[in-house]
């Protein structure tokens, strides 16, 4: 039997006017705290505790890219969910992220699993620090967005992992199983 995650409910606090050294304060503060994600952008701060679900299609969705892009003999760096951030102006977490050819400072897709936050929104963070191509999984469909000269415009394909189903792979990312997401997402 095929058992998608459950709709977690995630815990989420902002709180505005926060300066750049107080930010950086806090984000110390929760360096040892697993399942905690700090997010800052002109001041304001976001900090969002995720779940056993949203782990479970963090860690789906990654494994079935980055097997995808094995099987394309596409030469990537998998970056993670580390903190990207431009001094004073933005820091965020992906869920996952990656570079093409080589490691940069800045990855060039970065990954975003909602469930009860986020989504489009977030796109201001990552345009101030220039990544390229952002997805967002959300109620078992990705949407993926594209910096262009005038901001990020959504696009129906990504321009560093062609050729992948993104439907299928939305839906795959929401097995509770890895086996059975890996299984269905390669027949």
């Amino acid at each position: 039997m095929v058992q998608l995650v459950d709709r977690p409910t995630e815990q989420r606090f902002i709180h505005a006017g926060v300066s750049w050294d107080n930010f950086k304060a806090i984000q110390q503060g929760f360096a040892d705290s697993p399942g905690i994600r700090l997010f800052y952008f002109a001041g304001e701060l976001e900090i969002l505790s995720t779940s056993p679900e949203h782990e479970i299609v963090k860690g789906n969705l990654g494994y079935l890219i980055e097997d995808y892009l094995l099987g394309q003999g596409v030469e990537f760096v998998a970056t993670g969910s580390f903190s990207q951030e431009r001094e004073a102006i933005a820091s965020v977490q992906a869920d996952e992220s990656y570079c093409f050819g080589t490691k940069k400072p800045i990855p060039d897709l970065a990954i975003e699993v909602v469930f009860t936050s986020g989504g489009p929104d977030k796109l201001q963070r990552y345009s101030a620090l220039g990544v390229a191509e952002v997805w967002f999984w959300q109620a078992e469909s990705i949407s993926v967005y594209c910096l262009r000269a005038g901001g990020y415009q959504q696009a129906s394909e990504s321009q560093f992992v062609q050729g992948i189903d993104l439907d299928r792979l939305a839906y795959c990312a929401a097995l509770e199983s890895r086996s059975q997401a890996v299984k269905a997402f390669r027949a």
